[in-house]
């Protein structure tokens, strides 16, 4: 049997993951093997084309390939799913391709998709109704909770944000550092906007974090934001488990409730691929069934 060669971009990869990156020499061997095997079945497949020029429909092939035919366990298939994914995720930040078509994807996205946790419209009203503002430690508190809900940041990134972030003449924040290093911008909508000025100009603050501790000033963090969403619950009578996460599935579900598209929600949640903004098609019972039948809402009428 020929050995089969790997192209020497991905030589240079595997390289790459052992002299800068340090990975050990067991992780190279274990990537190596799967690098092979992918584009030994990509090359029948697909001949020609290289691992990062193919697209999600491609990998799906492979996976169900390898699960179905080859018997290969969900274990090693998301082990290697995992290596080719790396291995996008250099080609796209390297300008070999223009996304990582596997970012975001699992094993269970062929699956029925569990629905996230996110409050109801009502919910989210009282939760804010809840938050109380009479002192600067309540207002900041109640901040946190209308920056989750009303603009989608992940926890890193609220606790990440600079007072400069905010751009006062365009009405927007800017996070510098998302998921993958990933640099959005996103429009505050007006009542939260409101309060955000309100709260800046309260703090004092030109420059550092946006958001302090009480005591010492420092910037804010993952357990006191956890804290903060947990207490607002709690004061709202909200049963289940809310965290910070909830509120921003809440943010995206309640965008696909109102119609907005897909890939701008994507934008606005910092998502690269459509494959992970795609879960919020699922939290809408009814509702691609109720799309479709639009297509012929006007059938049987006069013209």
């Amino acid at each position: 049997m020929t050995r089969l060669e790997l192209d020497p971009w991905l030589e240079g990869y595997l390289s790459y993951q052992r002299d800068v990156r340090r990975m050990s020499p067991r992780t190279i061997i274990d990537l190596r093997c799967t690098l092979k095997k992918v584009s030994a079945f990509m090359a029948a497949a697909r001949p020609g084309t290289p691992l990062w020029k193919l697209t999600l429909d491609d990998y799906l092939h492979w996976l169900n390939e390898a699960r179905e035919k080859k018997k290969q366990s969900e274990n090693a298939l998301a082990k290697e799913l995992s290596h080719i994914r790396g291995l996008l995720d250099y080609a796209w930040r390297s300008g070999r391709s223009d996304r990582n078509v596997l970012d975001g994807f699992s094993l269970q996205d062929g699956l029925a998709k569990s629905e996230p946790r996110s409050l109801t419209l009502e919910e989210a009203e009282r939760l804010v109704r809840a938050c109380p503002r009479q002192t600067a430690d309540q207002r900041r508190s109640r901040l946190v909770i209308l920056l989750l809900y009303g603009c989608g940041f992940r926890t890193s990134e609220l606790c990440g944000l600079d007072v400069q972030d905010v751009n006062v003449e365009r009405q927007e924040v800017f996070v510098k550092r998302g998921k993958g290093d990933r640099q959005r911008t996103i429009p505050v909508p007006s009542a939260v906007w409101s309060e955000l000025l309100a709260y800046l100009v309260e703090d004092g603050h030109k420059r550092g974090p946006l958001l302090r501790t009480k005591v010492k000033g420092a910037r804010i963090d993952a357990s006191e934001v956890g804290d903060i969403v947990k207490a607002a619950t709690a004061l709202a009578s909200i049963p289940g488990k809310v965290t910070p996460r909830t509120l921003r599935h809440t943010f995206g579900t309640h965008l696909m409730d109102a119609g907005v598209d897909l890939m701008v929600i994507a934008s606005l949640m910092g998502h690269r691929s459509p494959a992970e903004t795609g879960i919020y098609l699922h939290v809408l019972p009814g509702k691609p069934r109720a799309a479709v039948q639009t297509l012929f809402k006007d059938e049987g009428k006069k013209p």
